[in-house]
This record gives structure tokens, sequence and C-alpha cells, in this order.
């Protein structure tokens, strides 16, 4: 079973490690777009085009389900995608979990880029799944950025930021970008207080498993592959990926062999 991820950069971490973590004996490929990251300012049309170049340098490595672990790439992309790939090869996209989040009643904040926090793809999603429940849109500038680049003060400055404009009164915190779950430990840190988090890689992973017609199957033997594109180019993970657990999950080779940037 091989599963490409298609995203920017490392936002796809925390997805692709949620599926290393359900089924060991999955090869993944990452499909990386360093050379036009980020996508979160550009344009929808080169969001679509980024989205598909990606999936089609990961398909000609035969995968059996494409995931989009990105709500930019999903929001434009995802239908360009199925219209290409479906039913052939299942892509799975990315959805903020708002929904289990509002379940409670209680006030939530969603947290995400200024481009998603500004759109009518995000507030469609709140007036749908919590019509009723008190919700604070937080523009999180600059956070998904210094994930990136593994700059530790420029995370803590837009965590900071994000915690100080969400209010006292929330109990639970969406992640709206797969970049956040990265540094969930240091953003409820931030908080000083308990509050739930909600993000959307182990819904996905799920997804993606329903899709392939399989299950979970944590205790399988640890046989899997991880193989990195980065625009196409065959690639290591970058060395920023490792500054986070769900990198450093990814790196470690299948059954001691070490993992090598030209596998592919």
């Amino acid at each position: 079973m091989r599963i490409a991820l298609v995203d920017s950069g490392i936002g796809m971490l925390s997805t692709a490690a949620a599926l290393r973590a359900a089924r060991p004996d999955a090869d993944l490929v990452l499909s990386m777009d360093p050379d036009h990251m980020p996508w979160g300012p550009r344009s929808a049309e080169d969001v679509i085009g980024r989205a598909l170049a990606g999936a089609r340098a990961a398909a000609g490595l035969g995968p059996d389900a494409i995931v989009v672990p990105c709500n930019t790439a999903s929001v434009h992309g995802l239908t360009a995608l199925r219209e290409e790939f479906e039913p052939r090869i299942p892509v799975i996209g990315t959805v903020p979990p708002i929904k289990p989040a509002a379940a409670p009643g209680t006030p939530i904040a969603v947290w995400a880029t200024a481009a998603t926090t500004r759109s009518r793809y995000q507030s469609d999603l709140i007036e749908r799944f919590a019509p009723d429940v008190p919700v604070t849109q937080v523009a999180c500038v600059g956070l998904a950025e210094a994930v990136e680049s593994a700059d530790a003060a420029a995370i803590a400055d837009a965590v900071s930021y994000a915690a100080g404009t969400t209010p006292a009164d929330v109990t639970g915190v969406v992640l709206g970008c797969t970049h956040y779950d990265l540094v969930s430990e240091r953003i409820v840190a931030a908080l000083g207080r308990r509050v739930a988090l909600f993000t959307a890689a182990g819904a996905v992973c799920a997804q993606a498993l329903r899709r392939l017609g399989t299950e979970a199957d944590p205790g399988a033997p640890r046989t899997g592959s991880v193989s990195v594109l980065a625009s196409g180019r065959p690639a290591a993970l970058p060395d920023t990926a490792l500054a986070y657990p769900a990198g450093a999950l990814l790196a470690l080779p299948p059954d001691g062999r070490t993992l090598a940037a030209d596998t592919l």
C-alpha cells in the first residue's frame, strides 16, 4: 500500500505521522513544493496548479491514494484533483474540525492563516457546524511560516500573539492549518489553561484508510518506506522537519535500514 501526500511544505507531517502510526507497513510519498511555497498567498488558480503538479509527480510512483493535508489546497484544488485522478486513485482532502469542536456548545476559537480566516470557505463551515456557538476566528499571523522554518523565537512570538487574541472563555481551539499541529504543546502552554485542541490529522488518516478499503493496523511490521519529492525532484526530508517529533518519526528507517534520499 502506497499513499502520497501533497502539500507545499512540512505542514503535511502530522498527517503523514498519523498514517505511519496507523499503518507502519504503508509506503509514504511526501510531495512538497519548496520552489513555490507558501501556497496561502497565491491565487486560487495558482494553488490548483501547484497541487496538481505535486499530485502528478507523486502519481508517477503509483500511489493507491492521494492525501491533501492542507486546508488551502483542499479548498481550491480538491475538485480539480478528483476530476483528474478519481476513480483510479482516491483523493482525500482536509477540512478544519469545526464540527466536533462545536459539539459541546461552549465557546471555541478557530486558529488559521490570515487568508483562511478571511475566506468564505471557513465562514461557511462555521455557519454550517457552529450556528449557535460563540466562535472567534484568530488570524495567526506568521505562525505557519515560523513553523515551516523551525524558527523557535518566531514560533513563540506568533503563538503568543494568537493566544493573546483568544478569549478567556474559549474551551476548544480548532487548528485550521496543519502546520499548527506541529507546535500543539506550545499552543496549549501559551493559552495557560485547560483547552481542548482539535486537529484534522487523525480524521484525514482514518478517511484515507476507509477510501482504501482497509483499517488501521498499528501492530503491522514496520516495513513502510518514506520517499520525498521536492517540487518533483527526489529529495530527503528537510532538516526543519527533524525539529518536530512527527518528522523524526518519519525519518526512522524501516527495519533498521538507512533511509536514502535516492530511493526513488
